[in-house]
């Protein structure tokens, strides 16, 4: 384990911001976390721990120490009727682990395949995409406990999932660190098509064959590919902004005014919006602060076209928020977490 200071970031943020750390040290091994808190230059205050960078805006030089998650390994870990369960490390890449899965006869995160990040990632964002959360396969986390100073194992229920929300974004926040996520999944492909295009786009690939789970993921990865940028060409974080949930009331309001507003009620009574549509209609795609930008093929997405400065980003989403909030009176948050959080909106 060694320790490297004054380290460029922008290689591990998926945005490309330009940002240094004044120190660093991957991780390859959960249980050198034991010695890493032990560093002097570890503060638990300060302490950023990184995965596959997809989901912070590093709007500054980080002054305190970042360690990035780079642990591997995935095994299967027991079975139940109809279940298999799998352990993953945090620093396995997502997709990779997604495709692991498939190839072995697994299913179950198949609609989630090609999100950008870590396995690690995973559950503190409660990522989800086609209508599947990854809340909906975990069984458990192993974390190591800042204020213990050991391992444990979470289950389902203590990780507090809600929608793109996790205990590890709220109230365990900074006391957890995320080593492995063990997941339940299905040994017979039951597909999962409710959400948009996906049913139609998953049946092309099958050409009047039975469907599996590698159809449904090659779907999804055709469907995102033409909507969304590859961070490797065009910096971006994926969505940007959440879905926005609002009252029955408002969004009843808002039909009569958009009869085809995509909407989505929640087992609450309230309903989900698409973010993505309300900023397309505000006619956004392709505006540009500096060299930051709303795709032009997806508005859900922001994108650093070459050079973009933290307050492009920052101006960039600040106007998006605003013009949504000026014609639909519906208020947007940003998805990744701002670093330092003052930037945030």
């Amino acid at each position: 384990m060694q320790v490297r200071y004054d380290t460029d970031l922008t290689p591990f943020n998926t945005f490309g911001l330009s940002a240094r750390a004044a120190a660093f040290v991957a991780l390859h091994d959960a249980e050198a976390l034991r010695d890493i808190v032990r560093l002097p230059e570890f503060d638990r205050k300060s302490v950023l721990w990184l995965g596959g960078g997809s989901n912070i805006l590093l709007m500054e030089d980080y002054p305190g120490l970042v360690v990035r998650i780079e642990n591997k390994g995935i095994r299967e870990v027991g079975r139940s009727v109809g279940k298999v369960y799998v352990e993953a490390q945090a620093g396995e890449i997502w997709h990779d682990f997604v495709l692991h899965t498939l190839d072995a006869g697994w299913s179950g995160l198949e609609n989630l395949s090609l999100i950008p990040g870590t396995v690690g990632a995973s559950p503190v964002q409660n990522i989800g995409a086609y209508g599947v959360e990854v809340k909906d396969v975990i069984h458990s986390v192993r974390c190591f406990d800042l204020d213990a100073d050991e391992f444990v194992e979470l289950d389902n229920a203590a990780c507090r999932f809600a929608y793109r929300e996790s205990l590890f974004k709220q109230e365990g926040k900074g006391r957890y660190v995320i080593t492995a996520v063990v997941f339940a999944l299905n040994e017979r492909f039951e597909p999962d098509l409710r959400y948009g295009d996906l049913s139609a786009a998953a049946a092309d690939l099958c050409a009047g064959r039975e469907m599996t789970a590698h159809d449904v993921s090659r779907a999804v990865c055709a469907i995102r590919a033409s909507k969304l940028p590859d961070p490797n060409i065009l910096g971006n974080v994926g969505s940007f902004f959440k879905n926005p949930v609002v009252s029955a009331e408002q969004a009843a309001r808002l039909l009569v005014q958009y009869p085809d507003m995509p909407r989505y009620p929640q087992a609450d009574g309230s309903v989900k919006l698409a973010a993505g549509w309300l900023i397309d209609q505000c006619r956004l795609k392709g505006f540009q602060c500096g060299d930051a930008a709303v795709h032009d093929k997806q508005a859900l997405v922001l994108v650093n076209k070459g050079r973009a400065s933290a307050q492009d980003v920052h101006r960039l989403a600040r106007h998006v928020r605003d013009e949504v909030a000026a014609r639909f009176q519906v208020a947007l948050h940003a998805e990744p977490n701002w670093l330092p959080e003052s930037y945030r909106l």
